[in-house]
């Protein structure tokens, strides 16, 4: 069981299964046999195999122990929310937890788009750890569909550690006086908090193409697969050259 957590397993046979296609529209497919043994992109690409090795044991440490923590400080933030609820501020709570689901919407375009353009994988520490995923995404794609739960989540649980120590903290040594003077601050942040974490998971979701849950195509339906309006928007700013807006899907 440890193994397994520490060390997730990618077959041969999960890589090809959740991969794309080589006859995409992007005209990366494959045209002649040298193509095939040399391809330019995917889970074969020289430089998708260099960045998915660079996944260390001690970065995997790292992200169990972020996730363990946000899940802990969101239970018990939870349970503080809840006690102090007063009903009669529900619709001012609701627009302030909107407005952070768009902030965490808006703030996960701006941080793709930094570690897409910024930096590099041989930076200290931030290089291999948190850059490296980005890079790795653009060279296979569907990369991020083979990653485990632990491997798609970890960085950003761990984005949401401070704001929610910072809530905890205020909600175990604050007087209720002071606490609804700031509970639509909290509101805010929480909500914020829970989808700064679940970024990476929707944008799973958005790559892969069979085998979700039905609730989670039900959504996809109901609402754009990749992200809210703001990030999309975001997205299309940023990547825009010579008057044609890129995806970055």
């Amino acid at each position: 069981m440890a193994t397994s957590v520490l060390s997730p397993v990618k077959t041969e046979d999960q890589i090809l299964q959740h991969s794309m296609l080589e006859d995409d529209p992007n005209d990366n497919s494959a045209t002649n046999e040298e193509e095939k043994t040399k391809p330019r992109w995917g889970p074969y690409h020289k430089g998708a195999k260099e960045l998915a090795s660079l996944y260390s044991r001690g970065k995997r440490m790292q992200e169990i122990v972020c996730i363990f923590f946000c899940i802990t400080l969101m239970i018990v933030n939870f349970y503080y929310m809840g006690v102090h609820f007063q009903l009669e501020k529900i619709t001012s709570i609701l627009v302030v937890a909107l407005a952070g689901i768009v902030t965490a919407d808006f703030a996960s375009g701006l941080v793709h788009w930094m570690a897409d353009t910024w930096g590099s994988v041989e930076l200290p520490i931030l290089g291999k750890n948190f850059i490296r995923p980005f890079r790795e995404h653009h060279i296979d794609p569907t990369s991020i569909t083979r990653h485990d739960f632990i491997e798609t989540n970890g960085d950003n649980f761990m984005l949401t550690i401070p704001g929610l120590t910072y809530m905890t903290w205020n909600f175990c040594t604050k007087t209720n006086e002071e606490i609804q003077g700031n509970y639509y601050w909290f509101s805010y942040l929480y909500l914020l908090a829970i989808f700064v974490s679940l970024t990476n998971q929707i944008h799973k979701w958005s790559h892969t193409y069979f085998g979700l849950p039905r609730w989670v195509t039900i959504l996809q339906c109901w609402g754009p697969a990749y992200g809210a309006f703001p990030f999309r928007l975001l997205i299309s700013i940023l990547y825009c050259r010579s008057g044609t807006i890129v995806s970055t899907t």
